[in-house]
C-alpha cells in the first residue's frame, strides 16, 4: 500500500535560543522513519528530541542556535518517500529585554464540560484533560485536590507537563476521584487560579428491600426501596425479574423502564414459590441485580367458614361453631379471628387476640342483656376470607334448660366386668346453668377410696383401676340445676372364676358306663353357672381325658368304658370368665367288671389281586398332517404292574426325543413330536408281566398338506 503525506513539513525561521518544531503526518501510523540534516541522520540528545505518535512524527530542536540552520528531511522506513524543509536561523543586532507577562489558564469550555468548571466522568472511564497555560516567564504549574497537591507524574492520577500545555490525566476513573480540583499557575509577573469540579457517574446501586406485601390466587405485589446512590444520575426506573425457588432461569417481567417503586407481578401458579429481583436503570446503564426477595407463594384467601351457629350463651359468653371453609387452596389455612359488634354499631371488636385453630370459640367478657351480632373470618398467608355472619343478633342472656343424662346404650343393661379390669365410665349430660353431678352407690354417696369421679360441665367420668368383687352394686348418677333433678341407674356386676363343684360321686355303674352326680359350686364367682367340664382318668395310667365339656346338667353318664379296668373322675365349673381353678375329684371310683363273653372278630382273609395284563381300551387307526404333533392312547390293566414296550414296525422305540411315553394310572399315550411321511406305519404296544403278556397295534397314515397356489 502506497504511503501518503498527509501533512508536510514547513520551512522554519527562529531567533536564537527558541524552539523549532518540525511537524509532518503521513497515513500509516505503524510507519517509522528518519531525520537527517544536510544529509546526515540526526540523532537525539538533551536539546534534541524526535518523537512518533500515531501517524505524526516531530523533530523539536531547543535553544536553537546558528549551526543548527540546514536542510532538514524525514525519510520514512521502507518507502520511496522523503520530507524536507529549511531552518534559517535569524540573528537579532539589538539587545534583546526578555517580555514579561503574567500567567494565564485558558481552559476549553467544549468537550467533557456540561457547565462551567464542571466535568463529568462516566466511571471506568479514562479523563485526559489538556489545560493552555500562558505568561512570561515559564510559570509554575501545580494540581490539587482539596488541600493535597498532586505531584504524581505516573499512576492512575497524575499531571503531564509540556511547553505552553499542563495535562491532568485520571485512569479508569472512581467514585472516590470525584471532588474540586484547583490548578494554580504562578510567575515572577503575577499567578491565575482555577477551580473545577470533576462529577463521577456511574450505574446506580441495586435497589433496596425487595419483598412481597400482597399475593393473590396468581399475583404478587412486590415492593422495593430506590438504590442509596443514584450513580450521580437521576434513577429513570426498574426492571424486574422472577424465577421459580430452586431454578436458576430468571423471567423479565418487563421491557420498558418502569419508573414506580411498587409492581404487581401476574399469570403466576397459585401454589409455587417465586423469588424476585429489581434493577435501576439510569442515563449510564443497568445496576447489578438486588437481593433475592424471600420466597413468596402465589395463594388465594379460603372462602367463607360454612354453617356458623350459636352453640351456647350465658349471661356473659357466647360459643360459637363452625365448619371449615369449602375452599382452602395451596395456602392452607392458619386460623380464624372471631369479631362481633352491637346490633346497630358498625365498628367490629375482635374477639381473639390470637388466630383460633379449632372450629369453636367461647367470646366472653359481653355485656348481658345486649344483642350482639357475630361473624368468623378465616386467615391463612394470603389474608382474612370473606365473612361468615349469622343471619340474627344474639341476646346475652343465660338460658335454663333442664338437666338431662344422656346414658350410652352398653349401660342399659347389666354392666358386667372381671376382677382386676379397669372401669372407665363417661357419662355426657346437658343442662343450664351448669348442673352438679352426684354418685350413689347402694343409695349410699360413693366412697372416693374406691372410686374415683371426675365431672365437668358436659360430663361425669366414673374410673375404678383395679375392679374387686365388692364393687359390685347399683349406681346412681343424680344430676341437679336448683330444684330440678335428673336420674339414671347402671348396674355393675364384678364377676370371676367359680369356685369347684360339691360332692362329686359315682352313684351307678352298670356294663360299660358309669353315672356321675355333684352339687352346683359354692362359690359362683358373682356369676351363672354356664356348664361343667367332666373328666376320667383310668387308675393304671392316671391320664386325664375329658368326657364332656359345658355340660349344663349337674349329672352325667360315662360311656365306652374298658371292662375289668377302674376309673375315677374330676369335674370343673364353669362361668363367663371360664373354667373353675380346680376341679372336684370324685369321692368314691368305678369298677368295670369282666363277664363271660368274648368277642373273636373273625380273621381276614386279604383278596388277591394278580391277573396278566389286559388291554380295556385299544389303540385306534389315525391319519394326521405332516408337522403338527400327535399322540396315539391305549389303556391296560395288570397286576404286578406291567411293563411297557412302544414298537414301530415291530422295532422297539428308544430314547429318541422325537417320542414322549407317558403312563398315568394305566392310561398309555405316546406323543410324536411334528410327525414327518417317514413317521408313518405301524405303531404297537406290548404290556408284560410274571403272569403274561397283551399287545395292541395301530396304523398312523400322515399325509403331507396341500399348499394353496399363487395367483
Amino acid at each position: 500500500k502506497e504511503l501518503e503525506v498527509l501533512q508536510d513539513i514547513a520551512d522554519l525561521t527562529v531567533r536564537a535560543t527558541d524552539q523549532a518544531v518540525f511537524k509532518c503526518e503521513v497515513s500509516d501510523d505503524k510507519v517509522t522513519g528518519k531525520w537527517l540534516k544536510d544529509g546526515v541522520e540526526v540523532l537525539p540528545s538533551d536539546r534534541i528530541k524526535i518523537t512518533h505518535t500515531g501517524r505524526f512524527h516531530r523533530l523539536v530542536i531547543d535553544d536553537v542556535k546558528p549551526e543548527d540552520a540546514g536542510d532538514y528531511t524525514f525519510v520514512p522506513d521502507g518507502h520511496a518517500l522523503s520530507l524536507s524543509a529549511k531552518l534559517n536561523f535569524l540573528e537579532i543586532k539589538i539587545d534583546y529585554v526578555p517580555r514579561q507577562d503574567p500567567p494565564k489558564i485558558h481552559l476549553d469550555t467544549t468537550g467533557n464540560m456540561v457547565s462551567q468548571n464542571t466535568i463529568i466522568v462516566v466511571a471506568g472511564n479514562k479523563l485526559r484533560l489538556d489545560v493552555e497555560i500562558t505568561g512570561e516567564p515559564a510559570p509554575t504549574v501545580v494540581w490539587s485536590k482539596g488541600e493535597e497537591a498532586i505531584t504524581a507524574t505516573e499512576g492512575r492520577v497524575r499531571v503531564e507537563s509540556r511547553k505552553d500545555l499542563s495535562c491532568f490525566v485520571i485512569e479508569g476513573a472512581e467514585r472516590t476521584d470525584e471532588g474540586n480540583y484547583t490548578i494554580c499557575v504562578t510567575n515572577p509577573v503575577g499567578e491565575d487560579k482555577a477551580v473545577l469540579f470533576i462529577k463521577i457517574v456511574d450505574v446506580p446501586d441495586p435497589p433496596e428491600n425487595v419483598k412481597c406485601t400482597v399475593v393473590g390466587e396468581d399475583c404478587a405485589t412486590i415492593v422495593w426501596e430506590p438504590p442509596k446512590f443514584d450513580g450521580g444520575a437521576p434513577v429513570k426506573g426498574y426492571l424486574m425479574e422472577r424465577k421459580k425457588k430452586g431454578s436458576s432461569r430468571w423471567t423479565k417481567l418487563n421491557f420498558d423502564v418502569y419508573e414506580s417503586t411498587t409492581y404487581e407481578a401476574k399469570r403466576m401458579i397459585e401454589g409455587v414459590l417465586y423469588e424476585m429481583r429489581v434493577f435501576a436503570v439510569n442515563s449510564i446503564g443497568l445496576s447489578q441485580p438486588s437481593l433475592n426477595s424471600k420466597p413468596f407463594m402465589p395463594i388465594a384467601p379460603t372462602s367463607e367458614p360454612t354453617r356458623l351457629m350459636v352453640h351456647d350463651v350465658t349471661d356473659s359468653t357466647c360459643t360459637l361453631r363452625w365448619l371449615a371453609p369449602e375452599k382452602i387452596g395451596a395456602g392452607g389455612l392458619d386460623g380464624y379471628l372471631i369479631e362481633y359488634c352491637k346490633e346497630g354499631d358498625t365498628e367490629w371488636v375482635a374477639g381473639n387476640t390470637g388466630l383460633c385453630e379449632k372450629q369453636g370459640f367461647v367470646v366472653r367478657g359481653l355485656p348481658v342483656g345486649e344483642k350482639i351480632n357475630f361473624r368468623v373470618v378465616a386467615v391463612n398467608i394470603a389474608g382474612r376470607s370473606p365473612p361468615a355472619t349469622l343471619s340474627q343478633p344474639v341476646t346475652i342472656r343465660e338460658i335454663v334448660e333442664h338437666p338431662k343424662i344422656r346414658l350410652p346404650r352398653e349401660l342399659r343393661t347389666k354392666y358386667i366386668r372381671k376382677v382386676g379390669e379397669k372401669i372407665n365410665l363417661t357419662i355426657p349430660f346437658q343442662g343450664k346453668p351448669h348442673p352438679v353431678a352426684t354418685w350413689f352407690k347402694d343409695g349410699q354417696p360413693v366412697d372416693p377410696k374406691m372410686v374415683n369421679v371426675r365431672n365437668t360441665n358436659v360430663d361425669s367420668i366414673f374410673f375404678i383401676r383395679s375392679a374387686e368383687r365388692e364393687h359390685t352394686g347399683t349406681y346412681d348418677l343424680v344430676l341437679k340445676i336448683e330444684n330440678m333433678e335428673d336420674r339414671a341407674t347402671i348396674n355393675i356386676r364384678i364377676i370371676e372364676k367359680p369356685g369347684p363343684p360339691v360332692n362329686v360321686r359315682v352313684t351307678d355303674v352298670w356294663g360299660f358306663n358309669a353315672a356321675l352326680e355333684w352339687e352346683p359350686p359354692k362359690d359362683d364367682g358373682n356369676c351363672e353357672i354356664t356348664g361343667y367340664t367332666i373328666q376320667k382318668a383310668d387308675m393304671k395310667t392316671k391320664e386325664w381325658f375329658t368326657v364332656y365339656e359345658h355340660n349344663r346338667r349337674t349329672n352325667c353318664t360315662v360311656s365306652d368304658l374298658i371292662m375289668g379296668n377302674e376309673y375315677m373322675f374330676r369335674v370343673y365349673s364353669e362361668n363367663l370368665c371360664g373354667l373353675s381353678e380346680e376341679p372336684r375329684m370324685s369321692k368314691n371310683t368305678a369298677v368295670i367288671a369282666k363277664t363271660g363273653l368274648e368277642h373273636k372278630p373273625a380273621a381276614f382273609k386279604e383278596k388277591d389281586m394278580a391277573c396278566a395284563p389286559k388291554f380295556t381300551q385299544p389303540l385306534v387307526d389315525r391319519s394326521v398332517v405332516a408337522g403338527y404333533s400327535t399322540a396315539i392312547s391305549c389303556s391296560v390293566r395288570g397286576f404286578p404292574r406291567p411293563k411297557i414296550v412302544w414298537m414301530k414296525n415291530r422295532m422297539i422305540i428308544g430314547e429318541d426325543p422325537k417320542f414322549l411315553m407317558q403312563n398315568n394310572q394305566g392310561v398309555l399315550t405316546l406323543n410324536i413330536r411334528k410327525p414327518s411321511t417317514f413317521d408313518a406305519g405301524k405303531y404297537s404296544c406290548m404290556a408284560v408281566n410274571d403272569l403274561g403278556q397283551d399287545e395292541v397295534e395301530c396304523k398312523l397314515d400322515v399325509r403331507v398338506a396341500i399348499q394353496p397356489e399363487n395367483k
